[in-house]
This record gives C-alpha cells, sequence and structure tokens, in this order.
C-alpha cells in the first residue's frame, strides 16, 4: 500500500522547505518515496511543478513514473510526463473514483491548493509516520492524505499502459 500525502502551504518558501525536508528524510529512511513534487500556483492560477528527478525516485520504474505524473496532473490539471490528458483523463477517472483518490479527495486539494499558494505531493511506499511528522511539523501546512491499495496501483497502470504517450 502506499500513501499520496499533499501537504499544502501558504506561501512557497514553507513547502520549498518541506521539500528539501523530505528527500532528506529519505535519505535517512524515515520515507522511502515512490515520487514527490513541488507544486506552486501563482498569483494567475498558473500550475508550476518541480521534482528531483530519477535520484529522487529511486525504484520508480516507467510505469510507476507514469502513475505518478498522472496523479499530479489529475490533482492539479497539469499535463505532466508526455501524456496525452485528454483522452486518459476519461479512461482513468472511472477507475480513480474507486480508489483513495476519489472526487472527495480531489476536491479537498484543489481548495486547499489555489492561487497563491503552494503544496508538496509525496507519494511513499514506506513512512515512519511519527518521525515524518515531526520533521515536518516546523513547516506547519494543511496535510490531505489517502491511500493506494496494490491493487488499485497495479489497475491505474495496467490502464495507464493501454493509453498512448507523446
Amino acid at each position: 500500500m502506499a500513501d499520496l500525502i499533499v501537504i499544502a502551504f501558504d506561501s512557497e518558501t514553507e513547502a520549498e522547505g518541506a521539500y528539501d525536508k523530505v528527500q532528506e528524510l529519505q535519505g535517512d529512511l524515515i520515507v522511502q518515496l515512490a515520487g514527490l513534487a513541488l507544486v506552486t500556483v501563482d498569483a494567475d492560477g498558473k500550475t508550476h511543478v518541480k521534482n528531483p528527478g530519477a535520484a529522487g525516485n529511486i525504484g520508480l520504474g516507467a510505469a510507476g513514473g507514469a502513475l505518478f505524473g498522472t496523479l499530479i496532473g489529475i490533482l492539479f490539471f497539469v499535463p505532466f510526463f508526455g501524456l496525452v490528458f485528454g483522452g486518459l483523463l476519461g479512461a482513468l477517472f472511472a477507475g480513480i473514483d474507486k480508489t483513495g483518490l476519489n472526487s472527495e479527495f480531489r476536491s479537498q486539494v484543489k481548495d486547499a491548493v489555489s492561487a497563491g499558494k503552494s503544496a508538496v505531493v509525496v507519494y511513499a511506499t514506506k513512512l515512519t509516520e511519527d518521525k515524518f511528522a515531526q520533521a515536518l511539523a516546523p513547516f506547519g501546512g494543511t496535510v490531505i492524505k489517502t491511500s493506494l491499495s496494490d491493487e488499485d496501483e497495479k489497475t491505474l497502470i495496467h490502464d495507464l499502459s493501454q493509453q498512448p504517450t507523446a
């Protein structure tokens, strides 16, 4: 089972500090990442995504990378990792709504990460929750969390493998 954690911040500075801390926590084996992104929404509502690249996504294969990219895109409506979103979104939403990424979760993320705000998106396969929470507490933020079962992940990766890429 993997946890998808979105931590929303009022300032980009807080989000960047938390983003850097999560990378440090991975090195300390407090979190095992399957994906990590810093998402900022500027004053005009335009979304920007930064991720640490392959080094930050240890163990993330092509299908897993496409899954994380799709999750970011679905949560923030950002075309990501070269996926063709038009047909992809329609095909995936039916399956996604049966997982922890249901419309209620997506709505909470959308409300928390609006114009002028930022978020750190953590996709963790293993997490020492108490140490993780303690390390990120100084940054504040609003935590929105859900889980994807192994079966949910396999289904979504299978669905992605059936979709065309750009």
